[in-house]
């Protein structure tokens, strides 16, 4: 009968109890982290049901105790009869047992009464301490919230104060020769703007009369001349463009107009890598990075220019005015490109009008690094791994793009190598998204020992300097300067030739300017004009337009057969983060396979991960230039297309 009640009230236990479960979650995601009231009444029932479980323990000992006394008597009863010696010992033992079952039985009610105590309590200081935090976190969303949109008042109502010129005039005196923005541009009462942190030039530039008008008054050159080799960098940009002989697409379908809050999703990642949050498509182009990388080469026509240049230091300046014309696609493209899946690739066969032949191909996902390499039929070759590190500070959002980019003109072997500078989305939380580049580049032709410095120099509230300002200095292998460079990145990018140098007077703050004369200033590159409705699509440029477009005989993992970017540029949004999220996971448990094959003998996972992952185009070597381990293009692709054999490929998508 005892065994029967015992199992009753275990079954009744069972049937009361409720699983408790602590997850924890990573915060990458959009999860509301708010206690509702169903979890608030769910701790309830909790504590309810343990309540009763310890009201049925109590049943419990309570038959424990009756029946273990009843025992007792009986055991008590049969030591008062005369029974062998032998007998009575074991009697006694068994006596001792059950008194000890009884106080254990008692000790273990005692003990789970104190534990429900023990939970009641502290369950209370829980909920208060978590309350607290939310609210307190609620409050300091509100308060940054409230003091963005001071700052960006307080920045209107500065540019609009009486006697600041809203559009100030710049001359060539100050390292720039650039006509001033007209009514056309982009700035308006939401563009923010910060302090630069150093001088804006540190050098002055002063335009010498023609040559004819300096002998006409008897003067003396002094220096260097113009030289009929200067003629290559005459009309640079103004290359026509010659019908293509392929007919390439105009245009593709308008972006949708989905509202999103940036801020209620980007409240909870600040200060991670962006790379790692999960982002729905809302946020993108309808544009992998491979093919946002590929853009670089719109102005291709700089470089076969520069080909035939006989001077290092001519060549230096186009080949400056090619890297800062990758910036000009940036200035009203604030969104994000899709992040390539691991072993994605993107070709660009475009030998008859471009002439030349580029393919990129992620190479590593985490941290996220693509590897380019570019023939061109002209005489010069481009190479590069860009790995791209972003941090998002909460009102702003920082690129860094990491790597070196290489460049070679195959007759002369002149070898250029720089890197790209830092670019910045401002106006995160509030007011109209803006996109600025800062930094220094310093580009190194390792043949000659020639270099260029050139500075991209931030918006400022009380500098007068033109808006996305660029200026340089190209010098020899002595260090002599010879030419000065001056223009924006968004625009246009002039060069001209140094006459002369000198020290300036010390200013009030006692540092010294270098003052050149240059001859005038000639045209390097001139921004292509956006096409027709460009804004809404995304401000394509008339390259970017054609990226994504279906090609045949491309490698099955080419971007452009990726399923949720094309969902996207056809409009399709919630069909693409659907797809989006589908090709994540499937990148995911590719990574725990090569993770579990390579479970033994390995470090880290991420060591794991580059040890087992292994590039299908390109392959790690040392670059003899700089020192670092770089992906570099090992052949097989273009050889693999003519045959139309892609059976090394991997399934991505």
């Amino acid at each position: 009968m005892c065994l029967n009640l015992m199992g009753h009230l275990c079954l009744r236990s069972y049937q009361h109890s409720v699983p408790i479960s602590i997850t924890w979650q990573d915060d990458s995601g959009d999860d509301d982290e708010t206690t509702s009231p169903t979890d608030k009444s769910e701790l309830h029932c909790t504590i309810k049901d343990l309540s009763l479980k310890l009201d049925d323990l109590g049943t419990c000992n309570d038959l424990i105790a009756k029946h273990g006394a009843a025992l007792q008597r009986s055991l008590s009863e049969l030591e008062g009869l005369k029974i062998p010696y032998e007998s009575s010992e074991k009697l006694k033992a068994v006596n001792e047992r059950a008194t000890l079952f009884r106080i254990t039985s008692n000790a273990m009610i005692n003990a789970c009464r104190d534990f429900l105590e023990l939970a009641e309590t502290h369950s209370r200081k829980w909920q208060r301490a978590l309350q607290y935090e939310q609210e307190q976190r609620i409050h300091l969303e509100e308060t940054i919230e409230q003091l963005a949109k001071q700052h960006n008042s307080l920045e209107r109502a500065f540019r609009s104060a009486p006697g600041r010129a809203s559009n100030p005039t710049k001359s060539f005196s100050e390292g720039s020769f650039l006509t001033p923005k007209g009514e056309d541009s982009e700035e308006d009462e939401d563009t923010e703007y910060f302090d630069a942190m150093e001088d804006s030039t540190s050098f002055i530039t002063v335009i010498t009369e023609a040559k004819e008008d300096r002998k006409a008054e008897g003067g003396t050159t002094g220096s260097v001349e113009w030289t009929s080799t200067d003629n290559v960098l005459d009309n640079t940009s103004l290359v026509p463009k010659g019908p293509p002989k392929v007919k390439r697409r105009v245009r593709i379908p308008d972006k949708p107009n989905y509202s999103l809050n940036l801020w209620s999703i980007m409240k909870n990642c600040i200060g991670r890598e962006l790379s790692k949050i999960p982002m729905p498509v809302n946020f993108n182009e309808p544009l992998s990075m491979l093919q946002r990388l590929t853009e670089d080469l719109e102005y291709h026509h700089l470089l076969d220019k520069a080909v035939h240049c006989t001077s290092s230091v001519e060549q230096m300046c186009l080949v400056a005015a090619f890297s800062v014309s990758s910036y000009s696609t940036t200035v009203h493209r604030i969104a994000k490109p899709f992040n390539p899946m691991l072993g994605e690739t993107f070709e660009l066969d475009r030998l008859d009008d471009m002439g030349l032949r580029s393919l990129c191909e992620q190479v590593s996902h985490h941290p996220p690094s693509a590897a380019h390499h570019v023939f061109s039929k002209h005489g010069w070759s481009l190479w590069q791994e860009i790995t791209i590190s972003s941090k998002f500070r909460g009102k702003y959002l920082s690129i860094m793009p990491l790597g070196a980019i290489h460049l070679e003109f195959q007759a002369s072997g002149n070898h250029y190598v720089w890197r790209k500078s830092t670019s910045t989305v401002h106006n995160i939380i509030v007011g109209k998204l803006w996109i600025d580049q800062t930094g220094d580049i310093e580009i190194v032709n390792h043949k000659t020992k020639d270099q260029c410095q050139l500075k991209f120099l931030p918006y400022s509230y009380f500098s007068k300097e033109v808006h996305r300002k660029v200026s340089g200095v190209v010098s020899d292998s002595q260090g002599k300067a010879q030419y000065v460079l001056s223009g924006s990145w968004d625009e246009q990018m002039e060069c001209a030739k140094i006459v002369q140098s000198s020290p300036s007077s010390p200013s009030s703050d006692g540092k010294q300017k270098t003052v050149y004369q240059t001859l005038p200033a000639k045209l390097l590159w001139k921004k292509y004009p956006l096409p027709e409705n460009a804004e809404n699509m995304y401000y394509f440029s008339e390259l970017a337009l054609t990226l994504n477009e279906h090609e045949e005989g491309v490698a099955p993992t080419d971007s452009r057969l990726r399923p949720d970017q094309r969902l996207m540029e056809k409009g399709h949004w919630d069909e693409a983060n659907t797809e989006k999220q589908r090709l994540e996971e499937k990148q995911r448990a590719s990574r725990r396979r090569r993770l579990e094959a390579c479970a033994r003998g390995c470090g880290s996972e991420d060591e794991k991960e580059t040890d087992v992952y292994m590039p299908l185009w390109f392959e790690k070597r040392v670059d003899p230039h700089t020192g670092e381990m770089a992906c570099i293009y090992k052949g097989g692709y273009w050889e693999a297309k003519e045959r139309q054999d892609w059976h090394m490929c991997p399934n991505i998508f």
